[in-house]
């Protein structure tokens, strides 16, 4: 550290949440890996499963950008794990509809998933557990809802798969 670093007045809380995230991320990807899906195919499965919903809707939920969403479902179609259907609401819309063997795998892919958060929690006290929890909940449902437009967006750090 030299003179001119600036002191730090607070805990570099962009660094904590950046590091735990990359992490977290790169174990789930690894363990979906195994059963050929990326993060994004089992988000799109999941929320597919719980009702109607479009590509649209669909990639808002898994904050992903229409480009990643098409690429995501091209693949989960070649899989044979979803395919686009016209909804049954709006003959214009056209929904992502999970298979029969979609719905299989998401039921595995959420077993995953809920393996990993769980691992990654285990290594907390119950009681500090759950402070964590309540406190990132606090943080996404009020300050941090919506990310900040600026006259330059930032970049989300790249996912593999």
């Amino acid at each position: 550290m030299t003179a001119m670093t600036p002191t730090r007045t607070e805990p570099d809380l962009s660094y904590l949440l950046d590091h735990t995230s990359h992490a977290l991320r790169t174990r789930m990807s690894a363990q979906l890996g195994e059963i050929g899906l990326t993060p994004r195919m089992h988000c799109v499965l999941v929320h597919a499963l719980e009702e109607e919903r479009t590509q649209a809707q669909l990639a808002e939920i898994g904050d992903m950008d229409k480009t990643t969403m098409v690429v995501t479902v091209d693949a989960l179609e070649k899989a044979g794990l979803a395919e686009r259907k016209p909804s049954s609401t709006d003959r214009r819309a056209r929904i992502i509809a999970v298979t029969t063997e979609g719905a299989k795998v998401a039921k595995q892919s959420q077993k995953i998933v809920d393996r990993v958060h769980e691992s990654a929690l285990d290594t907390l006290p119950d009681d500090e557990r759950e402070v964590l929890l309540r406190a990132l909940n606090r943080l996404v449902a009020g300050d941090l809802k919506v990310p900040e437009e600026g006259s330059r967006p930032v970049r989300r750090a790249r996912q593999k798969g």
